[in-house]
């Protein structure tokens, strides 16, 4: 009779086999891995191009850009262009210098993105916990509004800026446009997901509608105020129709629109500075990048969170 225990070994798989068995999924997950890693790779290139040649060329002397397109590499005026860009006043009033257009940018993103975020708690608050009569229709009536961009809305917003004498002036640029219906939406249905005991417990303890918002969904809501805030920074920043509507003054001129202005100044032989163009490009996207880099972590989490 034949031994059970040795035909049971005879079948029993080599070492060798076992390790090859092991080795075939990590292979397959490091592959995986390195196609991933690829695509994303390939993101950052793709995105990171234009970053990269637009500060190469403003490295450059214009009428070299001008007679050979855009550059990738070292020109060596790299400190003279953005010094010229920062410092040195330049404009038709010869008043105006990059450092007052980027303190004018950071005015207007600022407001917008604190402006959006306080009015968007404050509507969404009283929609969701005031309970009164037509506060869907009301609701529904703000989100409708974002059916209707900017362009749409302008000039009667033009003519309120105008008839309150706000031309020219940081009010006028940050106020009209600090209602948001996408805060709004955000910041209600992250309030409708707010427990009612912790309502009741308030109210219990003797806190008023201002001392519940204070101390317990404005802090609840700290990650959704950052997603917000990053968000409305960037729109606020980016402007650049309302921003050429609402101001004459040079002084009041954005660096998005310095772009445009410094592409209207010709210097000899009808060439315009591409480089100090190129400069405030790259100097106008340094702030937003920023923001988003040191609130990423909240950004996201603000997004993405279900679980409030």
């Amino acid at each position: 009779m034949p031994d059970a225990s040795f035909d049971a070994a005879a079948d029993a798989p080599s070492p060798a086999a076992k390790g090859a068995a092991r080795r075939a999924p990590a292979l397959r997950l490091r592959w995986s891995s390195v196609f991933n890693h690829g695509v994303l790779i390939f993101g950052v290139f793709l995105m990171m191009g234009p970053v990269v040649i637009a500060f190469t060329s403003s490295t450059f002397d214009p009428i070299a850009i001008h007679r050979d397109g855009l550059k990738l590499g070292w020109g060596g005026e790299f400190l003279s262009t953005y010094d010229t860009v920062l410092f040195e006043k330049s404009g038709f009033t010869k008043e105006v210098n990059g450092l007052l257009m980027l303190f004018n940018s950071m005015v207007m993103g600022l407001g917008f993105a604190i402006g959006k975020v306080v009015v968007s708690i404050l509507a969404a608050y009283a929609i969701v916990y005031f309970r009164f009569r037509g506060a869907t229709v009301c609701f529904w009536v703000i989100f409708s509004t974002l059916l209707l961009p900017l362009e749409v809305r302008i000039l009667p917003s033009y003519e309120v800026v105008q008839s309150l004498g706000l031309l020219n002036t940081y009010t006028g640029l940050i106020v009209p446009l600090i209602a948001s219906a996408t805060g709004t939406f955000f910041f209600r249905q992250f309030f409708k997901s707010v427990p009612e005991e912790l309502l009741e417990a308030a109210r219990i303890d003797g806190a008023n509608w201002w001392r519940f918002l204070v101390d317990i969904l404005v802090p609840l809501s700290r990650t959704m105020i950052a997603a917000i805030f990053i968000i409305m920074f960037v729109v606020g920043w980016n402007q650049y129709l309302w921003p050429t509507l609402m101001t004459t003054e040079e002084g009041y001129f954005t660096i998005v629109r310095g772009i445009k202005q410094i592409m209207q100044v010709w210097i000899g032989a009808n060439i315009p500075a591409y480089n100090e163009a190129l400069a405030l490009a790259v100097l106008a996207m340094l702030p937003p990048v920023l923001i988003v880099v040191i609130f990423q972590r909240m950004f996201i989490k603000g997004l993405v969170e279900t679980e409030k």
